[in-house]
């Protein structure tokens, strides 16, 4: 089944018609507050933060020397430890604010919790650990499940730290060393540093009057309480509900994918909606053990890896192994830059074509939900009127199905937003809705600061702080190396591959740039490995060659945390791209870097 198999016909299209209509649904959505609409977890809120999954463990403060020490135990601090270990540097420790490894994937455990990347590229290690995806998008239990296995596989419990959160690093020029403190009282030295902490680990709350005021039960989904709606991270329903009014605030991601679990479950679903997502096919389905055989030769993942960014974000390649609604996307829009005259061909007639096959999906999207949703005025409601690449694409089975539940309602607020919260319920319009138990699906920051979000900062060589190293946006070279901070990689797409449509590509490749260099360092004899300001410098002129952030969060787009939420970037925000020739382009480019053994850029003392 390709993403479109089960849309309704298309009409055709009125582009300026469409132009408008998305520039009117943006314009009631823009609030002067941008980022600040959203409150801090915090306080009387504080509670939100519990670990619900893994009991706190008291341990002894840890005033020791390690090689490397990464702090975050997901995608990144995994693979990282995991291609250091291959290398020979055994003396990894990581550094986890959870009970275990996982990270995003370690607290989302809310029903229906998926990828939405194929499984086959998503997962990290899968040839390494021998794992064999039970799905074409796997479940989160399945994806923490890897994750516990790279740590075991690479002896990565043996070292780590749970349950304890950095406080503070600070370079030691006399012994080029980091000296890293944590919120349990460790003081200790590491030669190497990594942090791939990652956007996806800050819940935040919607700043709505009158949300402490609620007397009834509520939770962030990132910390979905089991006790009060019975199930379980595994499928079990919720068998707590049947005599609930729940409303769920948020339409994103999460929501796409929890709504369809609650819909079976609640007396009544109330899912209160400032702006729809756009929700295509997913087609989900097992993956066939004896297929998988087939494929799974040596190197297998690598080359599904390439070649879903080749024809995701590259020219294509001759062969769609991943064949989902993402390089189905990116298909459409090539056929669309081929039907342009070579004459005629600018980037002006390039950027023409990309509109013209992103309206012709986005109504395909829009026509979807008149084909699946019965009531013509939720259906109207449900319908994305942005272009699809303003907000994270969401591909689901359930969700659209979800509203034709006689128990669930949507709540649509024109943009505006929930009007406040009572003690007993949400207010819309004037209109109060009484509910046993509110469910935030609002996210996690993300256009917060970096040492907000991390809750440390890092003070390099001479008292150097990263925070004014990045005061008018960020410098590195590769995304990973930092003039004036010895000895530290960060882990994260920007100014490298910048591939968001799979960001564990990006993860896993900084992963094996990490493990080449410190075993060079240490071949060397070498203590101290740094960036010169040369190479930062020409990499950063590199980069504002390109394209720019292009319709991925540009302004004109409904306001989201892919454009801050509609308010200017500053500017910084330039800096906030790829390679120019693109994410094929820089992984080839990273690895012949890799393979030549020079490591040009980067000092050895």
């Amino acid at each position: 089944m390709t993403p479109a198999d089960d849309a309704a016909p298309v009409r055709p299209l009125d582009k300026e018609a469409l132009k408008t209509k998305y520039r009117a649904e943006r314009d009631k959505r823009l609030r002067a507050d941008g980022n600040d609409q959203y409150i801090r977890v915090a306080g009387v809120f504080s509670g939100y933060l519990d670990d619900p999954y893994t009991p706190f463990q008291p341990r002894e403060p840890k005033t020791d020397h390690v090689e490397f020490a990464f702090i975050g135990g997901g995608f990144a601090g995994l693979v990282a430890g995991a291609r250091l270990v291959e290398a020979g540097i055994t003396d990894v420790r990581i550094i986890e604010k959870g009970g275990d490894f996982g990270g995003t994937w370690y607290w989302n455990r809310y029903p229906g919790a998926q990828c939405d990347t194929a499984s086959m590229i998503y997962m990290p290690l899968l040839e390494e650990t021998g794992h064999i995806p039970r799905e074409k998008y796997a479940h989160a239990p399945e994806i923490l499940e890897q994750c516990q296995r790279i740590g075991r596989k690479y002896n990565l419990y043996d070292n780590a730290l749970f349950h304890t959160e950095v406080k503070d690093l600070t370079w030691d020029e006399a012994n080029d060393v980091w000296i890293i403190t944590t919120n349990r009282d460790d003081r200790f030295t590491a030669r190497f540093l990594g942090s791939g902490t990652g956007p996806l680990h800050v819940p935040k709350l919607p700043g709505i009057p009158g949300i402490e005021s609620f007397k009834g039960h509520a939770f962030h989904t990132s910390r979905w309480d089991y006790d009060y709606t019975g199930g379980d991270p595994l499928g079990a329903p919720l068998s707590k509900l049947g005599d609930k009014r729940v409303a769920i605030i948020g339409t994103g991601a999460t929501a796409v994918q929890c709504v369809p679990h609650l819909a079976r479950a609640c007396k009544e679903l109330l899912v209160f909606q400032r702006t729809p997502s756009s929700v295509d096919v997913r087609a989900n389905a097992p993956i066939d053990p004896e297929w998988f055989a087939s494929i799974a030769t040596a190197g297998w993942q690598q080359r599904w890896l390439e070649n879903f960014t080749e024809n995701q974000a590259g020219g294509g390649a001759e062969e769609d192994l991943v064949q989902d609604g993402w390089t189905d996307l990116s298909r459409r829009i090539r056929e669309k830059m081929k039907t342009i005259p070579r004459e005629q061909m600018s980037p002006q007639a390039m950027l023409a074509a990309f509109e013209d096959s992103d309206f012709e999906k986005m109504e395909e999207i829009r026509s979807r939900v008149d084909s699946i949703v019965g009531d013509t005025q939720t259906a109207q409601n449900l319908k994305a009127w942005y272009r699809q690449l303003c907000k994270r694409p969401c591909f689901h089975d359930a969700y659209l199905q979800a509203f034709n539940e006689p128990s669930t309602r949507l709540i649509d607020t024109d943009g505006k937003g929930v009007e406040r919260i009572t003690e007993t319920g949400v207010v819309v319009a004037g209109v109060e809705y009484p509910v046993d138990c509110i469910i935030y699906a609002s996210g996690f920051e993300v256009g917060t600061d970096y040492t907000r979000r991390t809750g440390f900062d890092l003070t390099g060589v001479d008292g150097l702080k990263l925070s004014q190293a990045w005061s008018d946006g960020m410098r590195s070279l590769h995304g990973l190396h930092v003039r004036g901070f010895p000895n530290a990689f960060f882990v994260q797409p920007t100014q490298g591959a910048n591939l968001i449509s799979n960001v564990p590509h990006n993860l896993t490749d900084s992963g094996r740039t990490i493990a080449t260099v410190v075993a060079e360092a240490k071949r060397r004899g070498a203590t101290r490995v740094e960036v010169t300001q040369e190479a930062q410098d020409a990499w950063i002129a590199l980069l504002l060659t390109g394209p720019g952030r292009m319709m991925m969060g540009s302004a004109d787009c409904t306001p989201g945390y892919y454009n801050n939420e509609g308010q200017a970037m500053g500017p910084g925000a330039k800096y906030n791209v790829g390679y120019p020739a693109g994410a094929s382009a820089y992984f080839r480019y990273i690895d012949g870097w890799r393979k030549s053994g020079k490591f040009e850029g980067l000092e050895f003392a």
